[in-house]
Parts: C-alpha cells; structure tokens; sequence
C-alpha cells in the first residue's frame, strides 16, 4: 500500500510532528506500507508571520496535481493545515477523493498568543478544514473527547511512540553541572511557556535543549540558566540521562514527545495538569502533575527511574504505525470498493455488446 502524507512541518523544522512523520516511515514497511512525503521541498517558500524560520510553500493546483498523479497513492492523509494542507485537501475534494487528516497542535493557542484573533474563529476554521476528513486522527482519548464537543467528525486515536533503542538510560555523563538539574526540551517559543520553568526558584541547575524566537530575549533574562540549543540523537539522549527531573511547562500541546523520550531514559516528569501530561503521566507513578510547577520539580526528585523506563518500554513506534494503517482502513476498503464497481461496470459492458450488435 503506496501511502501520501502531505505535511507543512517538515526539515529543516525540529518538532514532535516532523519526529513522528520520519519515525512513521520507517516502521510503516513492517506493516506493509510505504510512506511517500509531499512538503515544502522543491516549492517556492515564503516566511511564517511571526516565526520566520519556519517555511510556508507557495502552491500552485496544477503543481500539486502533477506531484500527486505522479506518485498514484492508495491513500491521502493530510497531516498539517498549512498551505500544502489545504492544497491537497482541495485537490482530494475536487476530484472526489477521499482522505484522513490529523489534528498535532492546538493552533487557536498558538494564534492567539501572536496576534489579536479571538480563539473561536480559528476553532471553526478548524472545524471547515478537518469536516471534509474521513477521520480525523489524534495522540489522546481527551482530546477525541474535546474535538468531539467542538464538533468534529470522526476523531480516532492515534498515539505516539518511543525509540527505545536510542533513548535509553546512559551512563555517559555529559553535563558537568551542578545537581540536581532539571531539564526541559522543545521550541524556545512564547506558547511553550518555557518562562514558567524557568521562572521557578530551584536548586540545582536550570537547562534549555532546543533553539526558537525567544531564546535570545530568554537567555539575557535568565543568565543562570544554561541553554544548549538544539541536540539530536545521541547527543539528546545522553542528555536526558544526564538530568535529574524533566519538567515540561506547555499548557498546549496536543501530545508532548519529549515526556516520552525522557521517560525512556529514565527520567522523572514534572508538569502541568492539563491536556498531554494528563493523558501521558495520568496517574503513573512516573511524574508529578501539579498546579504548582516547582512543587511538582521537586517532588518527582524522588520518583524510581526504572519505572520511568519500564511504563515508557510499552509506548513503541510499532504500535503507532499499526493504529495508524488502522485508521486508513476505510480509505483502502473505499478504494477497493470503487475498484469494484469499476470492474463490475466493465463487465456489465462487456456483456451488453454483444447482445447490442445482436439487435
């Protein structure tokens, strides 16, 4: 099963949703499936207002259609509600196409924080975006249940995962600083509320793995913090092993990755109780959740790390990508369907010629 997934968060963009595209690729072919990417590359970009590093491609239909034609998917998913997003989108409803989007970031969050546009329009522009979608896939059961009370069609499950392999306990020791250090990883942007961790009174040391609009701004705030700018890889991992508490201060995002990759190196969490760490940590005895960040940074000192490991081992990147093949189920049975009819009407044909020659 040949597989499209048009997305606008692609390289050279760091981020949970370009991790689990990649990582959804690779593990798609145990299952069967290949993933081709349709993203900016190749295309005319122009900076996002208020975030320019990241890329808005320019789309001309007829280019789309020619990328598309050209690859002959068996399914369309649709990952992000960029202009690529809704490019094929456009593509799939003009030609009848049926397709699956996925809904990765609270964008009302995200756009209120910028610029002044109330919150509820951009939930209904959501709601238009993802109505058409034969489902709508996301990382938790509550936001299923909260897009299902703002009317979206279809929400399904579609967790993520963790590589266990790469993310490990190690014994490297690469940060010489001093303990306990609490760590926090993601984009240095206003709606990570990254201020709120690094606002905290806490003893130790205070680190920064990751690069965004505020850094700059944040780092002559907080001089004694210790920013480290984006890590990958190994490099990311032994610096997760290195920490002490992992504190994730986002009050918006849809999942949280990072809780995930620190969980697997054995790494306590700190955070919030809202959506995500709710959904992630609940009541494992893997973190703190609590209103008062510092008070949860503190009290996670003292949770067992192999459990941290043992709860994170369960969260595999296979079982993404299965409930992900999962979910396309109803593209492939409407494909298959529509193969159908089409050879049942050739036969149908077939078997009028001769009878119209006859006459």
């Amino acid at each position: 099963m040949r597989i499209l997934v048009a997305t606008d968060a692609w390289h050279p963009q760091v981020n949970g949703v370009v991790r689990t595209l990649q990582t959804l690729a690779s593990t798609a072919p145990r299952f069967g499936a290949e993933i081709e990417f349709l993203t900016h590359q190749g295309l005319r970009t122009f900076p996002l207002p208020t975030y320019p590093a990241i890329r808005c491609a320019i789309t001309a239909p007829w280019t789309i259609a020619r990328k598309i034609d050209a690859l002959k998917p068996d399914a369309i998913h649709i990952a992000t509600e960029g202009t690529i997003g809704h490019a094929v989108r456009r593509y799939c409803i003009r030609r009848g196409i049926a397709f699956t989007t996925s809904f990765h970031t609270r964008l009302p969050d995200y756009v209120t924080a910028r610029v002044p546009i109330p919150e509820n329009w951009v939930w209904r522009w959501l709601q238009r975006f993802h109505g058409r979608a034969e489902r709508v896939m996301v990382s938790t059961q509550s936001l299923i249940s909260e897009l299902s009370g703002r009317g979206f069609r279809n929400p399904v499950l579609w967790p993520r995962g963790v590589d266990g392999d790469l993310f490990t306990p190690r014994n490297t020791a690469p940060l010489d600083l001093p303990r306990p250090i609490f760590l926090t990883v993601g984009r240095v942007a206003v709606e990570k509320n990254i201020e709120a961790f690094l606002s905290l009174d806490l003893p130790g040391t205070k680190v920064v793995v990751g690069d965004g609009p505020m850094k700059a701004e944040l780092m002559q705030r907080f001089p004694d913090v210790v920013f480290l700018g984006e890590k990958h890889r190994d490099e990311l991992a032994a610096i997760y092993s290195a920490a002490d508490v992992f504190v994730f201060p986002s009050r918006t995002d849809t999942f949280g990755l990072v809780m995930l990759e620190a969980l697997a190196c054995g790494v306590p969490v700190a955070a919030f109780p809202v959506a995500g760490p709710n959904d992630v940590i609940g009541d494992a005895p893997i973190g703190v959740l609590s209103e008062d960040l510092r008070d949860a940074a503190l009290r996670a000192l003292t949770i067992d790390r192999k459990a941290c490991r043992d709860f994170a081992e369960q969260m595999t990147w296979e079982r993404c990508a299965r409930m992900f093949l999962d979910n396309l189920a109803i593209l492939r049975r409407g494909a298959e369907a529509g193969r159908e009819a089409e050879m049942t009407a050739r036969r149908a044909s077939d078997m009028a010629w001769p009878s119209g020659r006859r006459a």
